[in-house]
């Protein structure tokens, strides 16, 4: 089980640890003269990755971004085995015995390779891209409307009374919409900060641990996996976003994810996971002040 808001650390330790257990199986097959050959280990190394990103990680990953990491892996394979000589001369072995079909076996390779295997693909790819389901009847909607409550980790908010417990004054009191904006542009990191960019700071280490690598460093919907996804991830700075929402709506959003969106979003649901998987009910409504006082804008009210 993950440890809530520690994802991408996770898989990188998992990652490190099989690549570790790998190298040590191999060097000790080395050692008594059972090596694995380096073609082999390439493939060997690959499908474990695939398999971990695959079946391994939960939530799943979507497609777009699991196609995008194996992409990053089959590079690294490549500079890892033509890092020495002696290693790409190895790799190279099968894949030139193949092309001059030295022997009968090598013969029936290059017949697969060149042959059934062209032909598999491209059934699979009109099998994938060839429409299944019914034109849509209902657009999508960009902004679904809310459930009139909702339950996050076992505790129910109503959405139109609830708050923000974080956005307070620092004489306790609630703060109304639009008093925030003396803390536009304030310096986070000041030792002696108001309680209230404190919580924004906080909201913004959670952001950039778990949402930039979609919403992006500057919260345009520009992340690093930003364009693997149809629609992309929503663009906060855009005035028809956060500016037009409730900050219930936001936490509902967050907590909830693609998962929990109504069916008049499909069939183009988001790809956000339901971040009540990984993060405590007091880490969105942090993430959730960070968003709004990076980009300046106030929660909506109820009207």
């Amino acid at each position: 089980m993950w440890t809530e808001g520690y994802m991408p650390v996770q898989m990188l330790i998992h990652l490190t640890v099989m690549m570790a257990v790998y190298v040590g199986a191999n060097y000790f097959l080395k050692k008594i003269g059972k090596g694995i050959p380096a073609f082999p280990q390439a493939i060997l190394i690959w499908l474990g990755t695939y398999s971990y990103f695959k079946f391994a990680v939960a939530p799943p990953l979507p497609s777009t971004l699991l196609y995008t990491f194996m992409g990053l892996v089959t590079i690294v394979i490549f500079l890892f085995i033509s890092s020495t000589e002696q290693g790409w001369t190895d790799f190279k072995r099968p894949i030139l015995g193949t092309l001059m079909a030295v022997n009968p076996m090598y013969k029936g390779v290059r017949t697969f390779s060149f042959v059934v295997l062209p032909l598999l693909i491209g059934y699979g790819t009109y099998d994938f891209n060839v429409p299944k389901f019914d034109e849509p009847i209902d657009l999508r909607t960009v902004h679904p409307a809310p459930p009139a409550s909702t339950t996050v980790r076992g505790q129910n908010f109503t959405l139109q009374t609830a708050q923000n417990p974080y956005r307070v004054e620092d004489n306790g009191e609630y703060m109304e919409p639009g008093h925030e904006k003396k803390y536009f542009k304030s310096n986070v990191f000041e030792p002696n900060a108001p309680k209230y960019l404190q919580y924004v700071k906080e909201g913004g280490s959670i952001f950039f641990q778990n949402c930039h690598f979609c919403h992006g460093d500057n919260l345009n919907g520009r992340g690093m996996f930003a364009f693997a996804f149809v629609p992309i991830p929503a663009n906060f700075v855009d005035p028809g976003t956060l500016a037009q929402l409730q900050e219930t709506f936001v936490f509902w959003r967050i907590a909830k994810g693609g998962p929990g969106l109504p069916t008049e979003s499909a069939p183009w649901a988001s790809a956000m996971p339901p971040w009540e998987e990984h993060l405590t009910t007091d880490e969105i409504w942090k993430v959730s002040m960070f968003e709004y006082w990076h980009t300046e804008f106030f929660p909506r009210t109820w009207e």
